[in-house]
């Protein structure tokens, strides 16, 4: 009897070992099955034009709202509302995550040489800077001796050289808090950074605590003219900087598929929030209708994923990436586990666009290192789909400037894609992708012209299609993330790493 019950037994056994089609349901080969199809699916549906849809909302927000959509303000409660409205309606859980933060808003921003020579200079508030008078103020300038760490240590402002005056100060080496807050220990009245790199120059002092005396950032050239004035002799400006700071609540908007398995959780994530300046139609509309669309379509085709997909709009990003910080920090240890991987998206759509993805592996040996492990395959993921596509791209810097930020610091694999904010576009760069050298990749950027009318759709199309690639793959199969990356040099530099993002109102360091 039990030589005849496991005879019994093994039979079937045999049999379904041997069958083709038991061999096709390894779950390994089904997972990149099922991947692979959507991937192509939500390639082919998810569309730029669709996506731009959600554009011409947003800009209709900030229409009505006093042309802006920041966080704090009508405009972004407005477009957080309309996110979490879509969200609902294509059938995902969706959530507000509310936080409290210090809205700012510039008042007043000027600088003028009073004599020698006089002339405007444009200049940016820095984000929680301290206000001059109504006004401003006239001072003679002093500049800091240039080194490597311009500014930042006591020994840099020589013994009553700056008291009652604007230091002049070049960008690097340490935070913009810490030179201002050198130049007021030396009795400045206020701070003047120039760039080290072309392009302008805004920043933030991280917090209301950090600031000690009115801040604000202007141009290289600008700088080392004022430098080479002073040179041959005294310097008077006029001087006003001023900002409305006070403290506000605002909404990240959190939506994720009802099924999938949560301990394998895929995140994708933009910010939602203007500056004060404009419409913030491609910083960050851009990143965060791509998201949309391709959601949208994800809901209609796939009703079943094998991993939970989860989808972030961010707030108060422009004020230091308070949201995804908000949202990190909140997270419980298993939480932070469960995500096993987040892409950004932070500016998609760039007039005169490059086509960046960032550099997971540090191939390029620009700024920041490598992300954490799983990063090098995120952007050998995209450079992949992009490459199949026949369509150009080089590697960006983690400058930490954007929303990635917070998750590489707890370990969760990065990536994403950019297409450049005041950075300058190079020659090669515009024999690669086209456009105009030596202009700014976007020369709207944090301006009120970024609108409805600054968006390049081929870009927008480009980044639509990774966006929609890398959904449809991790939705099904993240196992890409556990091969081995042959690291390759993108020709990614300094014009498409750190200097694209140097301008953002979070950026605190050098």
């Amino acid at each position: 009897m039990a030589t005849m019950a496991a005879a019994a037994l093994a039979t079937p056994l045999l049999l379904a070992s041997a069958s083709p089609s038991a061999a096709r349901q390894d779950p390994g080969d089904r997972a990149a099955k099922d991947a692979s199809k959507l991937a192509r699916k939500l390639v082919q549906k998810s569309s730029a034009d669709d996506a731009f849809e959600h554009l011409e909302k947003f800009q209709q927000i900030a229409d009505s709202t006093g042309g802006h959509r920041a966080a704090g303000s009508l405009g972004h409660d407005a477009s957080a509302a309309y996110v979490y409205q879509q969200m609902k309606k294509y059938g995902y859980d969706v959530s507000y995550q509310r936080f409290s933060f210090i809205y700012t808003e510039t008042l007043a921003e000027k600088l003028s040489v009073v004599s020698p020579a006089p002339r405007d200079i444009e200049i940016a508030a820095m984000t929680y800077t301290k206000s001059t008078p109504v006004g401003g103020i006239k001072a003679d300038v002093a500049a800091v001796p240039v080194d490597d760490t311009t500014g930042c240590e006591a020994g840099d402002y020589a013994s009553g050289t700056f008291t009652g005056k604007i230091a002049l100060i070049k960008r690097g080496g340490c935070t913009f808090a810490a030179k201002q807050a050198a130049a007021a220990d030396a009795g400045a009245v206020g701070a003047i950074v120039y760039n080290n790199t072309e392009g302008s120059l805004s920043g933030t002092l991280g917090d209301q605590a950090s600031a000690k005396i009115p801040t604000g950032g202007i141009t290289r050239a600008d700088g080392e003219k004022l430098a080479a004035e002073l040179a041959k002799g005294p310097l008077n400006v006029s001087f006003e900087i001023r900002e409305l700071q006070e403290e506000r609540s605002t909404n990240n908007v959190i939506a994720q598929t009802r099924r999938g398995n949560a301990a394998n959780t895929v995140m994708l994530g933009a910010h939602l929030d203007s500056v004060t300046a404009g419409p913030g139609i491609n910083d960050n509309g851009s990143g965060s209708a791509g998201l949309l669309e391709v959601a949208e379509e994800l809901a209609k085709r796939e009703k079943q994923p094998t991993n939970k997909v989860r989808f972030a709009w961010w707030s108060a990003e422009e004020n230091g990436l308070l949201g995804s910080e908000h949202y990190v920090a909140n997270l419980s240890s298993l939480g932070k586990k469960e995500i096993k991987l987040y892409l950004n998206f932070d500016m998609i759509a760039s007039p005169n666009y490059g086509l960046f993805v960032y550099d997971g592996d540090d191939s390029d040996g620009v700024g920041a290192g490598a992300g954490p492990a799983g990063s090098a395959q995120l952007e050998r993921d995209i450079n992949e789909y992009l490459d199949k596509q026949g369509t150009p791209h080089e590697g960006t810097d983690f400058t930490g400037r954007s929303d990635y930020g917070p998750f590489i610091e707890v370990g969760i694999p990065s990536g994403g894609t950019f297409t450049g904010a005041e950075g300058i576009k190079t020659e090669a760069q515009a024999k690669k992708f086209g456009g105009v050298a030596g202009l700014a990749y976007d020369p709207n950027y944090h301006a009120v012209g970024d609108d409805i009318s600054n968006i390049n759709m081929k870009a927008f199309a480009v980044n639509i299609g990774v966006i929609a690639n890398a959904v449809g793959t991790y939705a099904h199969d993240i196992s890409s993330l556990r091969k081995p990356v042959t690291t390759v040099p993108t020709d990614g530099d300094a014009g498409s790493g750190g200097g694209l993002h140097d301008g953002h109102d979070h950026e605190v360091t050098e």
